[in-house]
């Protein structure tokens, strides 16, 4: 699968994502859409247990369902169960939640908005800079991290092109331009600045976007 992952919001709630570009197809974490439907206190607990009662009932939404490495809450990445929007809608029907149908509607706002940005990728850059104004993000900044997030973009596609391919090589290449730069590799660079979680993103926390 090549993927994309990334974090929409629902209501202020995180729901982790990935896009499959094969498949054509965004896949949402389960946990998190139960968390946002659900007051359960343990919505891992909770899912565990409607997805056992489901498996039972014959359900065969939950057993085409799959597991995705995905960013946990203490920053490490973990297999988590994922959904795409038509096994989540069927999942969501088992779910007594006055949030079922809103949540709906922003699952096919979600689609809807991929299709745009693919026939016009500048709409996601004015969302990304909407949600780091929404964030607090000065004017500046905010320009200057759309700058960078452009030039590392064509910094990747060149190492592409000239064959670099697995996550590895891309944070051998990425830590030997940091050392040069400013001195330290990102994880040091993450470590100084205390950013333990492993979902928070350097570029995020620096005063000057390169």
């Amino acid at each position: 699968m090549t993927r994309e992952t990334a974090v929409k919001l629902f209501e202020h709630r995180q729901i982790r994502t990935a896009w499959d570009e094969e498949k054509q197809k965004w896949y949402f974490a389960i946990v998190d859409v139960v968390s946002v439907l659900t007051a359960s206190p343990d919505p891992g607990a909770y899912w565990r247990k409607l997805k056992e009662r489901l498996k039972k009932e014959g359900n065969e939404t939950v057993t085409n369902c799959h597991g995705l490495k995905m960013t946990a809450t203490d920053g490490k990445q973990r297999l988590a169960d994922v959904a795409d929007t038509e096994q989540l809608l069927r999942v969501i029907q088992s779910i007594p939640s006055p949030k079922a149908e809103p949540f709906k509607q922003w699952l096919a706002q979600v689609g809807y908005e991929r299709i745009q940005e693919i026939e016009n990728p500048e709409l996601a850059q004015d969302r990304m800079k909407q949600l780091y104004e929404q964030k607090g993000y000065p004017k500046d900044w905010i320009d200057k991290r759309l700058r960078g997030i452009a030039i590392r973009q064509n910094l990747t596609d060149e190492w592409q092109e000239r064959g670099v391919s697995t996550e590895r090589d891309f944070s051998i290449l990425t830590a030997e331009i940091a050392k040069a730069t400013f001195g330290i590799t990102p994880s040091e660079h993450k470590e100084l600045k205390g950013l333990a979680r492993k979902n928070e993103n350097l570029r995020d926390h620096r005063s000057l976007e390169i």
